[in-house]
């Protein structure tokens, strides 16, 4: 959330901003309602000063023996009128409070200008493109092939966007699942944890998932809770309505969740074997930094996503997104995309942002940077670290060989009980 006073100063820089991130909100709008606002609590407190002299008066008529009941009775009118304009001033307040939900943050001044993906800019790439002598095959012919991808029977279960993966594949997301927490936790110092994964309207307003993507998220009316879509919603809202207090930061936490979306605005987009789908297992990583640490923290968030890839041996690349395909509430994001041979295509695994105080204002978390100091908002930011099917798929099309063999990255075979190879 942005701060109004902030807005007020600087409207046409919010103006701006949310049509460079395609995204339509009246501005003039929350102006006009702040406005009124002001003007309502400048007559109440004019109403209010009248009543405290009349007051006052009241008690020295009374104390002098006159009658104060004409005086009374116009004091009684000011309270109604006072009572009327409470009203209208939480009328007011509630409404600019709902607008202000569907503000956008601002774009970091290094994000470049742009409408689509098209428009995203690449900033390095990592490792070589494998090229093999025979007919590559797509993850989703591997899997069946080595009976690790059943689809068929996910979407006759749960429908389509739905996978169960058996045997060899299973064995593969789990050994990715431990691999990536023991680094993340035991050598990128984040503390690993287990997250809820149903959590309140508070919460998912607090990180930005509701109401600018509710048609995304999975809601269970009769309890108002929902699934996550991500386990940054979790690992966010840990503190949400504290004050941390003095050195307390940085956090660093990390946790392994099932993800759940229902993916509503995605007609149209790939959606051929595992890499869009409405469940799937993901580690996240999350940081609450001081202000003006973020951008510093960023990058290494970034280092530790791509970590996790370069010890795999997958080759992939990073790109900065443009302020049309930049998320909602992310003031910055880097995509980490990983080549999938089969499918000749670079897919997303991890999303790094820095969301400065957006999310922090709309939980109201705050940090008080040392004793009697007053409290601010520090910055947060998450990356996935990262995303599991499409990581599958990679591996799988990656590391076939023309026998129908799969090869296991070296760094996950013990966590696989020394197996070298997967397959038929």
């Amino acid at each position: 959330m942005l701060d109004l006073k902030f807005i007020r100063s600087n409207p046409d820089i919010v103006k701006e901003a949310a049509k460079n991130k395609g995204e339509k909100i009246d501005i003039d709008e929350i102006l006009e309602l702040d406005r009124k606002r002001r003007d309502i609590i400048g007559e109440v407190e004019k109403l209010k000063s009248e009543r405290n002299t009349a007051t006052s008066e009241i008690a020295r008529m009374k104390k002098e023996g006159r009658d104060p009941s004409t005086l009374i009775s116009k004091m009684k009118k000011v309270s109604d009128r006072i009572s009327g304009y409470d009203n209208e001033l939480r009328d007011a307040e509630t409404e600019i409070n709902r607008k202000l939900l569907w503000v956008p943050n601002i774009p970091h001044e290094s994000v470049p200008v742009g409408q689509t993906d098209a428009d995203n800019v690449e900033i390095r790439k990592w490792g070589e493109l494998k090229s093999f002598d025979f007919k590559v095959r797509p993850h989703w012919e591997i899997g069946e092939m080595i009976g690790g991808l059943d689809i068929p029977h996910g979407a006759s279960v749960s429908g389509s966007g739905f996978y169960f993966s058996a045997g060899p594949v299973a064995k593969l997301e789990r050994a990715l699942i431990n691999f990536m927490l023991d680094l993340h936790a035991g050598e990128h110092g984040y503390t690993e944890a287990y997250v809820p994964y149903l959590v309140g309207e508070n919460a998912m307003r607090g990180t930005g998932q509701i109401p600018k993507l509710e048609d995304d998220m999975y809601r269970i009316e009769s309890d108002g809770l929902y699934l996550i879509p991500t386990a940054e919603v979790s690992l966010t809202n840990i503190h949400a309505g504290e004050i941390l207090p003095p050195g307390s930061l940085p956090k660093k936490i990390c946790a392994f969740s099932p993800c759940f979306r229902r993916e509503a605005g995605s007609y149209g987009k790939e959606t051929r074997g595992i890499v869009r789908v409405h469940q799937f297992h993901k580690v996240e990583m999350v940081k609450i930094v001081e202000p003006e640490t973020s951008y510093n923290e960023l990058e290494s968030l970034l280092e530790n996503a791509e970590r996790v890839l370069q010890l795999l041996d997958l080759p992939y690349r990073v790109r900065v997104l443009c302020t049309g395909d930049l998320s909602f509430s992310a003031a910055k994001c880097y995509d980490i995309e990983v080549y999938a041979l089969g499918m000749d295509a670079w897919l997303e695994v991890s999303s790094c942002s820095n969301f400065e105080d957006f999310q922090a204002r709309r939980m109201n978390l705050r940090y008080r940077p040392e004793k009697g100091a007053r409290p601010i908002f520090p910055h947060t930011l998450n990356g996935s670290g990262v995303a599991l099917p499409r990581t599958v798929a990679a591996i799988l099309e990656n590391n076939q060989t023309k026998d129908g063999q799969i090869l296991i990255p070296e760094v996950l075979r013990s966590y696989m009980a020394g197996m070298e190879r997967i397959g038929i």
